[in-house]
């Protein structure tokens, strides 16, 4: 994927599980990576060892709620490179689960503000630098949960569902000006995330092993296939690796 070489992706939550997997992914393919996630000392170690393998990444403090923290993130990104051409909305929450009578409203609102408020953050500010570049990416992780209706996970299902409107609309509004914006559903993932799930014990979910969820770097590779032109039939949607068809696009096995 020798397209992303010299390239700038800027990664948010990046700290640990997809994000901290993309930006090691990225950056071995020569990307310059911008670490992104509110655990600033977690961002710096992951950078420092990237660049001290042979890679270029920078980190950088960041509160995908805030719009400020965004703002600044996009401008530093092109302060220190000189460009955005990649922008992958990763950080992502979950906690607390709770069926909706049992749910907290402050709690509620707050993954709102992250998993949806985070993303259109990020729309919102890369987009007009983009377009100022002569075009880039924009990657949103999505769900199967924007379609689904799962127990205990009304905030992610709204939230991922809004996400996959968010996608829609990008595109609509601004694919044909170079801006290419996809949304990937990785299916469920091995990450600190599954192991909030499991402790839960709602919904079917939470009842699977560990061992039954894909790597993070399984999606990392998507991630990096998602970047180039074979995937253009997929902009405005959300693309899937859950299914054999959709990982033998990306080169990942099969899932039988």
């Amino acid at each position: 994927m020798n397209q992303i070489s010299n390239k700038t992706v800027v990664i948010t939550g990046a700290s640990r599980g997809i994000g901290e997997a993309a930006a090691r992914h990225f950056a071995n393919t020569g990307a310059h990576v911008v670490l992104a996630a509110r655990s600033e000392a977690r961002i710096h170690a992951i950078a420092k060892e990237i660049n001290e393998g042979g890679g270029t990444a920078t980190a950088i403090r960041c509160d995908v709620s805030q719009p400020a923290d965004i703002e600044v993130l996009i401008n530093t990104a092109i302060e220190k490179t000189g460009s955005i051409d990649v922008l992958i909305n990763n950080a992502g929450v979950i906690d607390p689960i709770a069926r909706l009578a049992d749910s907290d409203p402050e709690a509620w609102s707050q993954i709102v503000d992250v998993n949806f408020k985070g993303v259109y953050h990020g729309l919102r500010y890369a987009i007009p630098e983009m377009l100022r570049g002569g075009g880039g990416t924009i990657i949103n992780i999505s769900s199967g949960a924007a379609t689904s209706a799962l127990e205990g996970w009304s905030h992610y299902c709204a939230t991922k569902a809004a996400v996959l409107a968010l996608t829609r609309v990008a595109h609509k509004e601004y694919g044909d000006q170079g801006v290419r914006v996809v949304g990937l559903s990785p299916g469920t993932v091995a990450t600190d995330m599954q192991v909030t799930i499991k402790a839960s014990g709602i919904n079917p979910v939470s009842q699977l092993d560990l061992d039954a969820h894909i790597p993070p770097e399984w999606v990392a590779k998507a991630l990096m296939w998602l970047c180039g032109p074979e995937a253009d039939p997929h902009l405005g949607t959300d693309f899937s690796i859950k299914t054999d068809q959709g990982r033998a696009a990306v080169g990942l096995v099969a899932t039988a």
